[in-house]
């Protein structure tokens, strides 16, 4: 009897391909196992097997599978699952799942890596080409096919190579190359549970450990709303231990790469080797490891804790008992480009869901969203008032810096206020952090004499001037020149700089504190391996006095010496147009300010301002969330934004701007045709063109009570109708579920 697999493959393609199994694979094929198939006319692929069967397909010719790649599946069934959700719920095919999923390492999308030829005939008839090659291949057995091809004069050798196989004169071989071992960890003995190094717990600590046990017995995701510095992680790792004591693995998310270098040693001074770190920055080699190890079936004497950014998510977890999601409310949980455009937080509530685990979401500022949802009794909620060691709550100082301007009583960027207590805090030897939401120089530069200012050219936007690097460059595309010494339009030399960023703030406060050591935390600084890593042990040792940095340095960093904390321009975050700027600004400006008197005396903070009775920063300074919440709720229920609706956002793009109007048009008018819900767009985003392709977005509002599937096949439906369409074929369109 013949056997079929049904394949996914690492491309944005819909549904599976179904491809024949050989006889001499079907004793081993298993779901979740690695294949080589081939897919076009010259394309060879990792594909992963989803379902075994006996049918063969009736509408085309079955191709055989090349070669099985696994002697055991490296996919679970419940981690097919989760693909298939994210699939469903985020509009996205299943090989984009399967490409953000699987480490590079563990995917070959081309021949022209890993395939080698190999000569298995002896004196065969052969044409002029077929000898060509023939000769290569004798003097050079198991060359690489993509040698073959750059060595070759023709411009596609797979219909010579293929001729030559199917006379069984070739045959095409998986080579993988031995990767290097890594340095072996000296194994650690795992501590005994009265061995693990544990703080001791506050009897706030203990209540609300208390209260999420408690809660778990009828509702599977907690929330703690704790206040910064409230002791949060020590509440994780109690809870840890207790899954791990009953044999099960734990998922511990960070929205932050940064995180994890403060977080991995309190786990591994408490549960040894049992603890891995996974995310991005790690080399392939490294996170193929952790993928091969968690698919032990003894991984529960190796790794039980799995430390993460969101990709995490992905990871082949046998038995998931419970899953943390620190700093729950962060927008960098959300997976912008490419897809699948996926929220980690709701990921792992669905990952925790299908292994039948528990979920518990940590912030000192939750999410709109995730607060409702404890209000309407989806979630538990346990509250955590009271600051570590009854620490008191930074002291927040407001300073106007429209009226300090008006009486030109500020230095460059700096109130008399904040550098009087940068001088205070440097004489008694305390660290200062000064956040500053933006990178570079300055913004912009612009002509004095026409106004020109340079523009990226292939985004919409001005270029951004560095000064480490002296260019303008664009942070949409890459895009740099140098910079100009007079003006490209008019000539004139007098170009003024607009605006500033962290590399100004860094360089003017050494200006002003020459003997204080300087250090700057942003994507510029940290684009390097282990530069997070880095500039965090070296400021956490006090080899640096003042931390300049974007929102980076904000998210549940733990300082002991940082007494003062300076937010040198907070009108950047309070003026965005979007409907989760005030939500946002809260969060910011609260989990910045919360850096500052964490271990000995009081901190203070220090907000600068142009616009100091704007309500975000009287809720800042009162630690007023719930009144936040309220006043949010309130004009997001008037006009209807989340969590009273869901979102998904359409973006056209196209190079000619005539044709993406009237794309969008025909999309808006089809969504109006389909759906019920409401439309608005299409318009230009504020940013309407990146990377030489003009933008177009439609936002679709589907209102509480609406069915969510039947909208998205109306939506799918409709964009079918678009890309099919003669005029719009060229047009790309992307789809993303619940935007941030």
């Amino acid at each position: 009897m013949s056997l079929y697999a049904d394949v996914i493959l690492p491309l944005p393609v819909s549904g599976m391909f179904t491809y024949q199994v050989g006889d001499g694979e079907k004793s081993r094929v298993m779901p979740g196992m690695r294949v080589t198939v081939q897919f076009g006319r010259r394309k060879i692929y990792t594909a992963l097997i989803r379902r075994l069967h006996d049918v063969k397909p009736a509408t085309y010719q079955v191709k055989g599978i090349l070669s099985l790649l696994d002697e055991e599946p490296v996919v679970n069934e419940r981690q097919f699952l989760l693909w298939e959700w994210i699939s469903e719920y985020y509009l996205c095919t299943l090989g984009e799942v399967f490409k953000a999923a699987l480490p590079s390492g563990l995917k070959l999308e081309s021949e022209t890596r890993v395939m080698a030829v190999e000569v298995t005939g002896e004196n065969p008839e052969l044409n002029d080409a077929e000898t060509l090659l023939w000769e290569v291949i004798t003097k050079h057995p198991g060359i690489r096919v993509s040698e073959l091809q750059k060595g070759s004069q023709r411009a596609d050798i797979t219909p010579i190579l293929k001729s030559l196989m199917d006379r069984n004169l070739i045959v095409l071989e998986e080579k993988i190359t031995q990767r290097r071992r890594s340095k072996k960890i000296k194994p650690v003995k795992n501590p005994e549970p009265e061995d693990l190094k544990m703080a001791f717990l506050s009897p706030a600590q203990q209540k609300a450990i208390d209260e999420i046990r408690s809660s778990f017995a009828h509702t599977d995701v907690a929330l703690l709303h704790g206040i910064t510095s409230s002791g949060k992680t020590e509440i994780y790792i109690h809870l840890i231990q207790e899954a791990v004591q009953q044999g099960k693995q734990v998922l511990y998310l960070l929205p932050e790469i940064a995180l994890t270098a403060q977080i991995i040693t309190r786990l591994r001074s408490a549960f040894g080797q049992e603890v891995a770190v996974y995310h991005s920055r790690f080399t392939d080699r490294e996170r193929v490891e952790t993928w091969k190890k968690l698919l032990q079936p003894d991984a529960h004497e190796g790794i039980s804790i799995i430390l993460g950014a969101r990709s995490a998510v992905f990871l082949p977890f046998r038995e998931a008992g419970l899953v943390i999601i620190d700093e729950e409310h962060e927008n960098t949980y959300k997976q912008f480009n490419p897809a699948p455009r996926y929220h980690a937080r709701d990921t792992a509530i669905m990952l925790a869901r299908f292994h039948g685990a528990k979920v518990l979401l940590g912030t000192a500022t939750p999410s709109l969203e995730s607060y409702s949802n404890c209000l309407n009794g989806k979630y538990s909620l346990i509250e955590l008032t009271d600051r570590y060691r009854d620490m008191q709550l930074p002291d927040i100082h407001v300073v106007n810096t429209r009226e300090l301007r008006r009486k030109k009583r500020m230095q460059s960027h700096f109130s008399p206020l904040l550098l009087d207590h940068i001088t205070e805090a440097l004489k008694n030897k305390e660290q200062i952090i000064l956040f500053q939401n933006r990178r570079g120089f300055s913004l912009f530069l612009e002509c004095a004499q026409c106004g020109e200012i340079p523009r990226c050219r292939h985004c919409d936007v001005s270029l951004t001037y560095h000064k480490m690097s002296n260019r303008l460059t664009c942070h949409y595309c890459g895009y740099g020149i140098p910079v100009p010494k007079a003006c490209p339009a008019c000539g004139s030399p007098e170009i003024k700089m607009q605006g500033f960023g962290t590399e100004k703030i860094e360089e003017e406060i050494a200006i002003f504190f020459p003997e204080a050591r300087v250090a700057r935390m942003d994507l510029d600084s940290t684009r390097k391996r282990q530069s997070f890593e880095k500039l965090i042990a070296s400021f956490e040792m006090q080899e640096s006095d003042i931390l300049v940095g974007t929102q980076m340095v904000s998210k549940g960093l733990d300082f002991d010496h940082v007494k003062l904390v300076g937010i040198v321009n907070a009108d950047t975050m309070l003026n965005y147009p979007d409907f989760r700027a005030h939500e946002r600004s809260f969060q910011l400006m609260a989990q910045v300010a919360g850096r500052a008197g964490r271990k000995t005396n009081r901190g203070i903070v220090i907000i600068q301002t142009s616009d100091d009775k704007n309500p975000v920063i009287r809720q800042v300074v009162e630690n007023n969330f719930t009144g936040m919440y309220n006043s949010q709720l309130e004009e997001r229920k008037r006009f209807q934004y989340p969590p009273f609706c869901r979102l998904i956002e359409i973006t056209l793009k196209h190079r000619d701007k005539e044709i993406l109007d009237k794309a969008a048009d025909f999309l808006a008018r089809r969504l109006k045709q389909l759906i019920t819900d409401t439309i608005l767009g299409p318009e230009y985003p504020l940013v309407s063109r990146i990377q030489n392709l003009n933008l177009k977005t439609l936002l679709v509002k589907i209102g509480k009570g609406r069915s969510l599937p039947l909208v998205k096949k109306g939506i799918l439906f409709a964009i079918t109708e678009l890309t099919e369409h003669p005029m719009f074929r060229t047009v790309i369109p992307v789809i993303d579920v619940d935007p941030c």
